[in-house]
């Protein structure tokens, strides 16, 4: 291995180790105990070494959520393979979200609740993020109407229920049935009428 090579390896496995410690300071204290000089200390490197890889926490943060959109991406279109019918795969789908941020809430925060320089819904989405509402487009049948806004709505309840539940809002008890009940409102073949919400 040349020495270049070399130093490539031990840049890619710094940053990786400061993403792992940026993540596990958070779930041990939050994201508001995560500051460039606390991860220095614990990754036993200056910060001007940090600041190589990363200008600030929001960067830090926003790298976290990233890794967080593919993992997220890769469980969702798991859940499209394998599987007959669409509701099934609507159900799995919304079942995989649901445990992704059960499993990952920190990572979960960082993806869709702080405040990052993350675009949605635009030309600079990162290609997992629009890959992970892809698969909430498909979970819903390739022939729906209005599809997009139809994902959009059901992400929207999913991140209800994942914040309703997280803050304890809504008992855990009852994830099933809330499941059951979204995947039946959401897996029908045809939409209502469509209602002005200005006007209603």
């Amino acid at each position: 291995m040349s020495i270049v090579e070399r130093k490539e390896r031990q840049r890619a496995e710094r940053y990786e180790l400061i993403l792992a410690t940026a993540r596990e300071l958070a779930e041990a204290e939050g994201w508001d105990a995560v500051t460039t000089r606390r991860l220095a200390g614990l990754i036993d490197y200056s910060q001007p070494v940090l600041y190589s890889h990363f200008k600030g926490k929001a960067e830090i943060m926003a790298a976290v959520a990233t890794k967080g959109f593919e993992e997220l991406a890769a469980r969702l279109e798991a859940e499209t393979e394998n599987v007959t019918g669409d509701t099934d795969v609507l159900r799995n789908v919304c079942a995989a979200y649901l445990d992704f941020a059960r499993s990952r809430p920190v990572v979960y925060e960082a993806m869709f609740v702080l405040p990052t320089k993350i675009k949605f819904a635009s030309e600079e989405t990162p290609p997992a993020l629009r890959a992970a509402f892809a698969a909430l487009v498909n979970a819903l049948g390739s022939d729906r109407q209005d599809s997009t806004f139809l994902a959009e709505v059901l992400w929207g309840a999913l991140h209800g229920m994942v914040l309703l539940m997280q803050s304890e809002r809504i008992p855990a008890i009852g994830a099933q049935d809330r499941l059951d009940i979204l995947v039946q409102k959401f897996g029908g073949d045809a939409l209502p009428a469509k209602v002005d919400l200005a006007r209603s």
